[in-house]
């Protein structure tokens, strides 16, 4: 009871309260903040992630140019429902060179996080130009538009370079092979060695079927790359973390 009593006082006494309050919540701050201060890296090195290729780095601005974001996440939770429907849950590493991250948590369409592969391009394109056509129930607008749009690599190595001062690891090599990595991924018929060297698992193909490089190739170059860098048949937590 007289523990009880003591705590009357503080409950009744709106100064002493709040002293106590923010003693609890410092405390409480400091022990989930400062051993942060002694990590070197608080995001788990995945085997191979790496940064957006040209095209697909392209292709990522048209999504957030468009506001795709707002109706598909990126972010498989941890549960059973999400990981049965979607696959492997997300990891921190696979948005490490996001910047801005498409985490997110609203979801008028379904999650995005392992989309690349999940359909071919030519459902792509047409998901893309008529929604209603491949998913009578979606409420998507068309995006046939992009189709005659024209991309060019005219500030490619501008646009990495301001990853990078971002802490994207883009180096010299990539930054000098920008504009020819961007017109190299989009045709099959291209020396694209060099291309695969400095991006592992990047795709090169004509991803939207039709002559020259439309903002449609650099859309579903990065759309078909999404969730396809991580091998999660070998993947292994790091459990000491």
């Amino acid at each position: 009871m007289a523990i009880l009593d003591k705590h009357k006082v503080i409950e009744k006494n709106a100064t002493l309260l709040l002293v106590f309050s923010l003693l609890v919540v410092s405390i409480g701050g400091l022990v989930e903040i400062a051993p942060l201060f002694y990590l070197q890296n608080t995001i788990e090195k995945v085997e191979g992630m790496r940064p957006y290729s040209p095209l697909e780095l392209t292709g990522r601005d048209i999504y957030l140019r468009e506001g795709c974001y707002v109706c598909h996440s990126q972010m498989i939770r941890p549960m059973r429902d999400e990981v049965e429907r979607y696959g492997n849950y997300s990891l921190a590493a696979e948005s490490m060179y996001d910047h801005p991250f498409q985490w997110g948590s609203k979801r008028t369409g379904p999650d995005l996080a392992r989309v690349g592969g999940k359909y071919s391009d030519e459902w792509q394109v047409a998901h893309l130009v008529d929604p209603q056509s491949v998913v009578p129930e979606s409420i998507m607008p068309k995006y046939g538009f992009l189709l005659d749009r024209e991309v060019t690599p005219e500030y490619i190595e501008e646009r990495l370079l301001t990853d990078r001062a971002v802490g994207v690891p883009y180096t010299d090599e990539m930054i000098e092979n920008a504009r020819a990595d961007f017109l190299a991924q989009a045709d099959p018929d291209s020396d694209s060695e060099g291309l695969l060297s400095r991006y592992p698992k990047a795709q090169v193909r004509n991803f939207d079927g039709r002559p020259g490089i439309s903002e449609m190739d650099a859309l579903i170059a990065y759309l078909q790359m999404l969730g396809t860098l991580v091998d999660f048949s070998t993947f292994v937590p790091d459990e000491s973390r």
